[in-house]
């Protein structure tokens, strides 16, 4: 099935012939030459682009010799210039001009992506056509944005809002943890915050415990790229109702009638919780951020939503940078971040960390012991690290605790929380007395 493509002559024909009325309008025109639909206004756009690039003047005779004569016989000759420098009675419409350019290119984008998901749908896998053209869609939308004000008194009104409400204590998403929740003030909407350590040392468990902890008043998505949905059931039904891990593992033999209590309370509470599990394997971006957008829909900007992504290093990538890893986690880092911003959401992604920290006498990571660590260091507003010290040493006077180290905090203090870890249940609990490091 053919589109006809549409297009605005008239629109894009005024847009140019302005530049020969009033030649400043051109350093704040946002155009790009491949927006127009005219190929003959293109390359006369783009003649005028560049002597503006070069310092030279536009009008009628600079445009003729920056085009050449071969060109500008193609495109109508100078009578067709001419015609196009004289068309234009004002400029008081020129912005006008351009808004009708950009979203008439919009138009022409949007049916050449929805035609191209159509071919693909008959013969491509549905799950990844759906998904990349949700991407693409959300890239033109992007691209064609108002232009945001710089105008700082606007900002100014809404701080000033922001301040007479009072927000109690805690400002961002609660972690449930009240001495990690006194350094960061909760987890602030926009934020990309990434949680590393060793394997086995308890990302997932600690994960899972902030997360459930959010979902009772805010909400929750959990994308598990390596676990499936009813094993991180059973973990969340053991660490929010204190039901042994194993016995959970065979609960007709194993459980006693207080465990079958716990885990039937437990299943009528975790009911009631805002939290969502996405458990398919090889999710790339764009699967998450058209899941997160939805939800972001769904439960509006009245509601603070945590995204959990367990684990970064999992997360699909782009084809084109398969022979390089560094490039393909750096461009899922920025992205994450980027959908942290737009969709104004706490985004939280897991990762592993290298076997450098193996090799040291202090076993407690730092930054560079992140995979990939450049560009995942830079994105990050909060980076942080699990440390077990009954991990590494057997006869430890440390056990069953962990060590929250918070070392890269964009907005707040780095140190280290230490927290309570049942292993039994797989739950962190705050420690008496215990004072921030």
């Amino acid at each position: 099935m053919e589109y006809l493509e549409p297009k605005n002559h008239e629109a894009e024909e005024a847009l140019v012939g302005a530049f020969f009325l009033d030649e400043t309008l051109i350093k704040d025109c946002t155009i790009r030459p491949d927006q127009l639909h005219s190929w003959e206004l293109r390359k006369i756009y783009s003649a005028i682009r560049s002597l503006d690039d070069k310092g030279r003047p536009i009008d009628v005779i600079t445009v003729v010799e920056e085009l050449g004569i071969p060109t500008l016989q193609t495109i109508g000759g100078v009578s067709y210039l001419n015609r196009l420098a004289g068309s234009v009675p004002t400029t008081a419409n020129f912005h006008f001009y351009e808004k009708l350019v950009k979203e008439y290119h919009q138009k022409r984008k949007t049916i050449q992506i929805a035609s191209k998901m159509i071919e693909q749908a008959k013969s491509s896998e549905i799950t990844k056509t759906l998904s990349d053209g949700i991407q693409e869609l959300m890239e033109v939308g992007d691209e064609h944005d108002e232009e945001e004000s710089s105008d700082i008194k606007s900002a100014l009104v809404e701080l000033y809002g922001e301040c007479e409400k009072d927000y109690g204590e805690m400002v961002g998403v609660p972690s449930g943890f009240s001495h990690l929740d006194k350094m960061t003030c909760g987890f602030q909407k926009s934020d990309l915050i990434i949680l590393g350590a060793r394997p086995s040392i308890g990302k997932t468990a600690f994960a899972l415990n902030v997360a459930v902890n959010a979902a009772i008043q805010d909400v929750s998505l959990f994308f598990s790229l390596e676990m499936p949905k009813i094993q991180l059931m059973k973990r969340i039904l053991c660490l929010s109702g204190n039901i042994n891990s194993i016995k959970m593992k065979n609960p007709q033999k194993e459980f006693e009638d207080k465990d079958w209590e716990h885990f039937s309370k437990t299943i009528g509470k975790m009911s009631n919780i805002n939290l969502h599990i996405f458990d398919r394997a090889g999710m790339n971006v764009s699967y998450i951020w058209s899941k997160v957008r939805k939800m972001r829909k769904q439960y509006g900007e009245q509601k603070r939503i945590m995204v959990v992504i367990d684990y970064l290093q999992l997360i699909k990538g782009d084809p084109v940078h398969k022979q390089n890893r560094q490039a393909e986690i750096s461009e899922i880092s920025r992205a994450l971040k980027t959908m942290a911003r737009e969709l104004n959401v706490v985004v939280i992604a897991l990762s592993q960390l290298s076997r450098g920290v193996e090799s040291r006498e202090d076993k407690r990571p730092i930054l560079s012991d992140l995979r990939e660590s450049g560009q995942i260091e830079q994105d990050a507003d909060l980076i942080a690290f699990l440390y077990r010290d009954d991990y590494y040493t057997r006869d430890t006077t440390q056990k069953d605790s962990m060590e929250i180290i918070l070392a890269k905090h964009r907005n707040g203090p780095t140190g280290t929380v230490k927290l309570g870890f049942n292993k039994e249940y797989g739950q962190f609990v705050d420690l008496e007395g215990y004072v921030v490091i």
